[in-house]
């Protein structure tokens, strides 16, 4: 969410997007305890919109109260997160073969310009992180279709539960930028069917970079 249209700090909504940026950039990693006193203090607000987006949270299912703990920041096991990427690959190569075909010169530019930013980023991982998903939102704009927006926003959301950034693995960030410049190449060529073939195999592959992360997570 831009700046501009940012909601205040204070609000509900506000309190809402402070706690989800901190779940994606892995600051209330899954099994976290979400206490009101402790996230208000920590964000600078109120209990009143800490709490309200606590409800908001439990009602998307990223949030759980378990007995004698209270909220605890949800967890995706083995077969959600198999679901979920599954999906994101059906949804995601939807959006560019969508965006293949309704983008406009400006938002090609955008896109274009998002790669060779990210090509300098690949240092650091946690920012490439955040940048990755902007590239995605900015596909899913261009694809004109707001149901599948919707539905990827949906998505998006569960992602933050998922511990750990895949850019963060040995060449991974790299091998991402390359496949977001094959999806931007084919939406340039007003290529439908092969920027939807570019999207699912980047989700294929951030699938597979995925799986690695969890084993050695286990093994760690």
């Amino acid at each position: 969410m831009s700046e501009g249209m940012r909601p205040g700090r204070s609000s509900g909504a506000g309190a809402y997007e402070l706690l989800l940026e901190a779940m994606e950039a892995g600051a209330l990693p899954a099994g976290t305890r979400l206490r009101e006193a402790e996230l208000a203090e920590r964000f600078g607000i109120s209990r009143t919109p800490v709490r309200e987006a606590l409800k908001r949270l439990e009602a998307q299912g990223l949030v759980l109260h378990e007995p004698h703990h209270g909220a605890v920041v949800a967890s995706l096991d083995y077969g959600q997160m198999t679901e979920l990427y599954h999906m994101r690959e059906v949804l995601e190569g939807t959006a560019a073969g969508l965006a293949a075909t309704h983008a406009t010169g400006t938002e090609m530019e955008i896109l274009r310009e998002m790669v060779e930013r990210d090509r300098g980023l690949l240092e650091d991982p946690a920012a490439l992180a955040a940048t990755n998903r902007a590239f995605h939102r900015q596909i899913r704009l261009s694809a004109r279709n707001r149901f599948l927006n919707t539905s990827l926003e949906t998505m998006r959301i569960s992602l933050a539960l998922l511990a750990r950034t895949t850019l963060a693995a040995p060449r991974r960030g790299a091998e991402s930028v390359e496949e977001h410049a094959a999806i931007v190449d084919a939406i340039e060529a007003r290529d439908a069917a092969r920027a939807e073939e570019a999207a699912r195999r980047h989700m294929r592959n951030a699938f597979k970079a995925r799986i690695r992360l969890e084993h050695a997570g286990s093994e760690g």
